[in-house]
């Protein structure tokens, strides 16, 4: 049997994922898509509910390093220590809103 990704829309909110993501950005997340290193994933973090935080290793036993991409603002690993994989429920694939500049149409002076 293969394994089933279902697609769900995340929201970010705080500065922590900054420049890589913004408060208020909207995201396509594959839950259930495992993670590899230098993905960034949604996660639940131990006492703080879901975060969204870049994978960076995983131990032998399968628990993950999560960091934020700006490393002064909000929490990671650091503080929280490492995430058990079952703690990762997917990956971000896309963010949708804002409008990533490829899909922003084109203004053309007449």
């Amino acid at each position: 049997m293969s394994p089933s990704f279902s697609p769900r829309a995340v929201s970010v909110r705080g500065e922590s994922m900054r420049p890589t993501l913004r408060d208020g950005d909207a995201c396509l997340v594959l839950w259930g898509l495992p993670p590899r290193p230098g993905d960034v994933v949604v996660a639940r973090l131990p006492e703080r509910g879901l975060g969204v935080k870049r994978a960076e290793f995983a131990d032998p036993d399968g628990s993950w390093w999560l960091r934020s991409d700006n490393v002064g603002v909000g929490t990671d690993s650091a503080t929280f220590g490492m995430v058990p994989a079952a703690d990762i429920l997917g990956r971000v694939v896309v963010r949708y809103w804002p409008r990533p500049r490829v899909l922003r149409r084109r203004r053309v002076r007449l």
